[in-house]
Formats: structure tokens, sequence, C-alpha cells
């Protein structure tokens, strides 16, 4: 199996294995598309990790499989490219990238659908699609100018080059960097925490703040409002709430 949905106690991994590069194939592009669904259904999977293994995340795509495709084949395919990689970034719950190694071309904008990244020391990040005479296809172009401003887009996208992690963590393009034995365990350890949060007030959060992203401010609004409104509607805000006039900020537990 190219790519698994492993969980353990609310926390589901998305594990890329597809060695020695975990290069993004249809197959695995499918695949990803059908795991994100799942745990986006799974009531069990409160929060998600993306994993390559511990050497690589993942160095792009299949160049060979590409080379064999003609435009009328790449028109057909680059929807459900993009489809695959849009399943996983609108998983609505927590999601973290624990990356290690190469994160290039597929694997970055792979990594750009997470809420939050965690790179290895050692890991090395970018766009190298215009070294092949192409752009970044599967939201690289919209992921990445959206997290780090457009003029330091461009440059990556525009040079090709990659970034180690420390030029990723300045960019904005990582959140954390932390050794390479550990990004695995650190990343569990984010997405534990958030597993044992409120589900809906989570949900409800990643899609205020990736809704207002795509529109003007008023209609961000709108949908902070309701979605804030509609919170109250929950069990897990009246627990919340009592549990802070009870016992004091901090101690609720929603699960």
């Amino acid at each position: 199996m190219t790519v698994s949905l492993e969980v353990s106690e609310g926390v589901g991994t998305i594990r890329l294995d597809r060695p020695p590069m975990n290069a993004l194939d249809i197959a695995v592009q499918d695949r990803l598309r059908e795991l994100a669904d799942e745990a986006t259904r799974r009531e069990d999977v409160r929060a998600v990790i993306l994993y390559g293994g511990e050497k690589v995340f993942a160095a792009g795509a299949d160049i060979k499989e590409m080379q064999a495709m003609d435009h009328t084949a790449m028109v057909v395919r680059s929807r459900a490219l993009q489809e695959s990689f849009t399943a996983v970034a609108r998983i609505p719950k927590p999601v973290v990238a624990a990356v290690t190694g190469y994160a290039l071309g597929g694997g970055c904008e792979l990594a750009l659908c997470a809420d939050y990244r965690i790179a290895a020391d050692n890991a090395k990040l970018g766009q190298p699609e215009i070294l092949l005479g192409l752009i970044p296809g599967a939201g690289g172009t919209q992921r990445l100018s959206r997290l780090i401003g457009p003029s330091r887009a461009k440059d990556l996208i525009f040079t090709g080059r990659m970034v180690a992690a420390d030029e990723a963590l300045t960019l904005g393009l990582v959140d954390r960097v932390v050794p390479a034995a550990e990004v695995y365990e650190q990343a569990r350890a984010w997405a534990a925490k958030l597993a044992k949060g409120p589900a809906l007030a989570l949900r409800a959060a990643k899609e205020s703040v990736d809704a207002g992203l795509e529109t003007d401010i008023e209609t961000g609004l709108a949908v902070e409002r309701n979605w804030f409104a509609g919170l109250f509607a929950t069990e897990d805000r009246e627990r919340g709430m009592r549990s802070f006039v009870e016992e004091g900020p901090g101690k609720a537990k929603f699960l």
C-alpha cells in the first residue's frame, strides 16, 4: 500500500510509503484523496498527521509518468490532481505535516495543505517545477503565496530553488524546526493535544480562517459570526463554559 491511514488515540496518520522518494504518481494521488475523505468521515479521527517516514516526506511527482502524458491527458488529469490535494486541505480537523528530508514539488504542495508544519533540521523544501519548463500544478501557486506572501512565493517558484529548514522557518513556510529524530514525535504531540479538544469548535475555527482567506473581510466576518453563534447549540460549548465557571480556565474535558 503506497499510502495508509493508521489511527491511534484520536490521531490519524496518513503515511506515504513509496520508496525510495515517495514520488506522487497517479495511484498515490488518488489514494491520498480516498484517505483524506476517510479521515474526514471517521469520528475516531480527531486530528491528522501527514508523514512520509524518517528519511523523506515526498520528493515530488513521478516525472517518468508525467513525461509520457500529452496535453490532452494532463487537461483531464490536472483537475483530479488538484482535487486530491484539496481533499487533504479540506479535512475539517487539525492537520500537521511532519516533514523529513525532501519536500519538493508536489511534496511541498502536500505540506502546504496542512494547518501546521513541523520540519526536520535537515529538511529541504521547494517548488522546482520551473526547471522542467512547468509551474506548480497541485495548488503551489495559490497556497504558497497565501502562506508566505506573493513576492516570496514568486522567488521560490521563479527560481525553483530549494530552501533549507532554517530559511523555510524564516519565510514562514514551516512553523517549527526540530531534530530529525523528533519530527514525528512532536507532530504527534501537537495532534494528540488537539484531538482532545472540542471537535466542532476546531472545525469552525479552521473553516472560518480558510474561508476568510479566500474572500473579502465582510464575508469572512459573516462566516465567523455564523459559526460563533452556531457553537452555542453544542454540548462542547456547554461543557467548556461550565468547566470555566466551576473549575477555572483550561480544565474542560471534551471527549
